[in-house]
């Protein structure tokens, strides 16, 4: 067992955890910040995408130990005085989500794409977003609420 020290959205966190705890689950039973879903373990859907220091990472793909001094944001962070992120106002306007299961991880995802790009493409949202797999759309309305989202960012 290891002490962790991580700043978890907004709020300083020191657990003990075993060396190999993976980051998912770090969130999910340690903090127990459910919104962070898992859907494959294998770093192939993207449920899982957070943000460590900025940057878009699948959670299920980091131990937990590594990331000790890091700043993580997940979906639920994303909420500012009781109202949502502009991403997930974008996402909820233009029915960006079925079943809503890769939700989170996608939109944490598109949030860093409008950071490093403010106004993508077509093209560019779908390569960004190549790492979430959503098998209930058709991911016309994703894309769609990623160029609402951009107007607002």
């Amino acid at each position: 067992m290891k002490k962790i020290t991580v700043e978890v959205n907004g709020k300083k966190i020191q657990k003990e955890i075993e060396d190999n705890t993976i980051l998912s689950t770090f969130l999910r039973d340690h903090l127990n910040l459910t919104g962070t879903h898992v859907g494959c373990d294998t770093s192939q859907c993207g449920a899982c995408v957070v943000h460590v220091d900025g940057k878009s990472l699948k959670s299920c793909t980091a131990f937990a130990i590594d990331l000790d001094g890091s700043k993580i944001t997940t979906i639920e962070g994303l909420v500012t005085n009781g109202k949502m992120h502009p991403m997930q106002e974008a996402f909820k306007k233009m029915h960006g989500l079925q079943c809503g299961f890769c939700t989170p991880g996608m939109v944490m995802s598109a949030i860093n794409l409008l950071q490093n790009n403010k106004n993508p493409s077509e093209q560019e949202i779908r390569d960004w977003l190549e790492g979430n797999i959503c098998r209930c759309t058709g991911y016309q309305n994703i894309v769609a609420a990623v160029k609402e989202a951009a107007t607002k960012m």
